[in-house]
């Protein structure tokens, strides 16, 4: 009976979190007349309208451009993960300094960050987007995490073999901490995609909007328009969706990981 009542506790709130989301695909592909005549459940339908409405808004552009975006940022924070671990890992003694990093609110960093890329001549430019975002402390010290669980003993015979610092990075300590790269890949990724303030600040130009930031603007002008709302939001979650149902299992895994460690 215990068993039963936390196996139906769980499943309520599983079904109280997932609401929302279940009632924005409903809208997303409600035909219009049915919202708008408030008869949601009697003329139930569906209909694309939404999305090709979304087309017309040019959706598709943004959210293509947010992922060029994003997986760049990805790839940078990997890349500067990868060399900043490895010298905290050979005794570099900056980690104080990343963890003092990881709790500096960003929001506090905008104001500075602002004057900085004016100084640089890259407001209103796509760099804006992708270089304040080349490293990540929070990434850094995810990998960092992994490398430390390498024995010291394997690299201590790779030094004797005359391995030097590139062989004992890229050939050894790389593919033992990949799996720990993918997850914190799918969470640079996350982060930069939900980035909703910083590119309304530093990117004015539509062109150069993110799909965040053409979400707010698109509310604005159709405040009202809940079927179109809900279409471009769940259209905008799936990349995010995605890339967590095919790397799920290693982002958990990580994270356990990091608190064992």
């Amino acid at each position: 009976m215990g068993r039963f009542l936390r196996h139906a506790f769980a499943l309520s709130v599983l079904l109280f979190v997932l609401l929302p989301f279940l009632w924005m695909a409903y809208a997303a592909f409600m035909p219009k007349e049915a919202v708008y005549s408030g008869e949601l459940f009697s003329r139930v339908g569906f209909s694309l309208e939404n999305v090709r409405a979304l087309a017309k808004e040019g959706f598709w552009g943004r959210l293509f451009f947010s992922m060029g975006l994003s997986f760049g940022v990805a790839f940078l924070q990997l890349l500067t993960a990868l060399l900043a671990a490895y010298a905290l890992r050979a005794g570099f003694g900056l980690l104080p300094f990343y963890l003092v990093l990881m709790a500096v609110p960003a929001e506090l960093l905008l104001v500075p960050l602002y004057g900085i890329l004016k100084g640089l001549a890259l407001l209103e430019t796509p760099w804006a987007l992708v270089l304040p975002f080349a490293a990540s402390p929070f990434v850094i010290y995810l990998v960092y995490q992994a490398m430390r669980a390498v024995p010291e003993e394997l690299l201590e015979a790779a030094r004797l073999d005359g391995a030097g610092h590139r062989v004992l990075l890229f050939r050894i300590l790389f593919p033992l901490v990949r799996p720990t790269l993918v997850a914190a890949g799918v969470l640079a990724f996350a982060a930069h995609w939900n980035l909703v303030l910083y590119p309304r600040v530093v990117v004015s130009d539509p062109r150069f909007w993110t799909v965040q930031t053409w979400l707010t603007d698109l509310q604005r002008k159709y405040p009202t328009d809940w079927g179109l709302l809900s279409a471009a939001a769940l259209l905008s979650v799936l990349p995010i969706a995605l890339l967590y149902l095919l790397f799920e299992r290693r982002v958990v895994a990580t994270f356990e990981e990091g608190l064992k460690g």
